[in-house]
């Protein structure tokens, strides 16, 4: 059963476990069928979320809808936050990072090199545990794996992410914290706590403290 945060005529906001595909993978089915199956109705997608992140994800009930959303998108007037956990220090707690990412190996993304897919991440680090920081990112565009890339490039790889460089955990520490956008002229905010991972049970008043994040001082870009 997909967990459903707000639902109208126009949009679904839907919360996407750890660990399931957007799509189906083989015999295995996606959260796109699952929510389409569930609500019995046409859906159509406007972002994603890889398998391993957790958490909010927009979906339109019309193709109309989809296309206003998708303009949203490409305009930055859909703001998604992160959060994520890993164990390393950063070489500076906060800032923007800009840069190309390209195609490696073994499934993976690479940042660097010529700036032809340029992807802008901002974030935030704090300390509260010996051992784990947790991370505030807000993407700018939407590259494959671009949290994933950026975290890596910072040299702190999320927690979890093997793919990336990190140890093995119970479950990749990225979760898609947050949504706000402005649609027939409202205003919208929504936010979930991840559900899936020993880890972030520890970081949840700490967020909690921090505030929303739409209303961080995030750096200018």
């Amino acid at each position: 059963m997909i967990t459903i945060i707000e639902e109208n005529d126009d949009f679904i906001v839907a919360y996407k476990p750890a660990g399931v595909g957007f799509h189906n993978e083989g015999q295995e089915q996606g959260f796109f069928n699952l929510l389409k199956e569930q609500i019995n109705q046409q859906i159509y997608s406007v972002h994603r979320l890889d398998k391993v992140t957790s958490g909010l994800i927009l979906i339109a009930k019309t193709s109309e809808i989809a296309s206003l959303f998708g303009e949203k998108f490409q305009e930055h007037k859909i703001h998604k936050y992160y959060i994520a956990l890993a164990e390393k220090k950063p070489k500076k707690k906060q800032g923007l990072i800009k840069g190309n990412i390209s195609k490696g190996r073994r499934g993976a993304w690479k940042f660097g090199g010529t700036v032809t897919n340029l992807s802008v991440t901002q974030f935030f680090s704090y300390a509260y545990y010996p051992g784990t920081r947790l991370y505030i990112l807000k993407p700018h565009t939407g590259k494959t794996h671009q949290l994933r890339v950026v975290m890596k490039s910072l040299g702190v790889p999320i927690k979890g992410d093997t793919l990336y460089g990190a140890d093995h955990s119970d479950r990749v520490y990225l979760h898609a914290y947050a949504l706000e956008f402005n649609f027939k002229n409202k205003q919208y905010y929504f936010e979930q706590d991840p559900i899936e991972g020993e880890g972030f049970k520890s970081f949840i008043n700490i967020i909690k403290e921090i505030g929303k994040p739409n209303k961080l001082n995030w750096p200018k870009i």
